[in-house]
């Protein structure tokens, strides 16, 4: 009875927060139409999503994810970490066997398309569409690089009250953080990452092309129950970064393969553990 009376507690939360979720979403669509043809130059294009899921999952460490609100006011962090779920037979997927579902159909959409679900009923994790069928980029951790203040504000409406002022390395190491922290809401489910007036990718122009980070590639985190699946080494993070959320000191020991992210292959086939170079353009 007990048991029952919380699962019906936590459903009814799950209501009010997309109730309020829904709420907050049309009244910043209603602000956010005078902005939709602000300045976006620097944003990546359709062009950069068109490629396979692993590959896609390794370019988008070192740009840069902006949020952009109604008044104008921008949040942005580079993104440090990364999963790969490649659907079809990758078990640990949502769109594992091609199942499509009400939920998942943003994975299945044109690649940049942004894919919210809830964890936990009350947590949400943003990811991004790929070429394949029903493949879909995880973003894990970004470093926050602009409205450090607004994201711990809006990580401090989550938290417990009293709880300690937060680090800027640990306002978004974390799928749900970061979702929390540049207020990504259910609402942001396919739309276009390419064209979509409040939050979009962006090269880094601060950083100098030949710089250069050592890739990761390594298990990705909590789909121990996908057996064979979960050791698939198809989460990939900055090495050395402090905001990736869990370090993996065995991957990290692995020889490096010495390859440039832009000089990968268009193949997801047989992915490997192997440590590359990104470019952070």
């Amino acid at each position: 009875m007990a048991g029952r009376k919380r699962k019906l507690a936590a459903a009814a939360g799950e209501r009010d927060v997309n109730t309020r979720e829904k709420q907050t979403c049309e009244e910043e669509e209603k602000r956010s139409e005078s902005s939709a043809g602000s300045d976006l130059q620097l944003r990546l294009g359709e062009q950069f999503f068109q490629q396979p899921c692993i590959s896609l999952a390794k370019a988008f460490l070192g740009k840069v994810l902006v949020r952009r609100f109604a008044d104008g006011a921008e949040l942005r962090g580079t993104v440090v970490e990364t999963e790969a779920y490649l659907g079809g037979e990758d078990q640990a997927s949502h769109s594992a066997g091609g199942k499509r579902t009400k939920r998942n159909t943003a994975m299945f959409m044109k690649p940049g398309t942004i894919y919210v679900y809830p964890i936990y009923g009350i947590h949400l994790c943003m990811n991004v569409s790929s070429e394949g069928e029903g493949a879909a980029v995880l973003l894990r951790s970004i470093e926050p690089l602009q409205g450090q203040s607004y994201m711990r504000q809006l990580r401090a409406a989550r938290r417990k009250e009293g709880a300690r002022q937060l680090k800027d390395k640990e306002l978004c190491n974390g799928p749900s953080k970061l979702c929390q922290a540049l207020d990504i809401l259910r609402c942001f489910d396919r739309r276009d990452l390419a064209s979509d007036p409040e939050v979009w990718l962006e090269g880094d122009p601060n950083t100098s092309p030949a710089e250069t980070y050592d890739i990761v590639s390594a298990p990705r985190v909590g789909i121990e129950s996908h057996g064979e699946w979960a050791k698939k080494p198809w989460r990939f993070y900055l090495r050395g970064h402090p905001c990736v959320s869990v370090l993996n000191k065995e991957a990290e020991r692995q020889p490096q393969s010495g390859n440039a992210i832009n000089d990968l292959g268009s193949s997801d086939v047989q992915p490997d553990r192997e440590q590359s170079n990104v470019k952070r353009t």
